[in-house]
């Protein structure tokens, strides 16, 4: 990927986008399984789906607003999990500013499992 769409990717991610790691119970394991998704959220439409275009890899998904919020736009989302959010984050780290720690901590969290898990 050309070095001038990772910068602009990172500059968007830095003020558009969000890291959550949380844990949660799931049906099929035993103990609870951490969750690490990145994701970027705006309501023009073509950036987000450049975006999703732009890495090949991630989920595109529209939100429209609730009942309760006339007046809203159509909220477009990227998103990314797991091992995506781990190749997303090594691709950014090197030009993000304001999401740099958290996309350090999805790059440690991952180094502690063997490298089958990590591809």
């Amino acid at each position: 990927m050309e070095k001038e769409k990772i910068i602009y990717l990172a500059g968007l991610f830095d003020g558009e986008g969000s890291v959550s790691r949380y844990q949660e119970k799931r049906k099929s394991r035993k103990g609870k399984n951490w969750v690490i998704r990145c994701e970027i959220n705006m309501t023009d439409k073509p950036v987000v789906k450049w975006i999703h275009n732009t890495l090949d890899f991630g989920s595109f998904h529209k939100k429209p607003p609730s009942p309760k919020q006339l007046g809203r736009k159509m909220q477009y989302r990227w998103c990314c999990s797991y091992r995506d959010a781990l190749k997303f984050a090594n691709l950014l780290l090197p030009y993000a500013r304001v999401k740099r720690k958290k996309l350090q901590q999805i790059i440690n969290h991952y180094a502690q499992f063997p490298i089958r898990y990590t591809a």
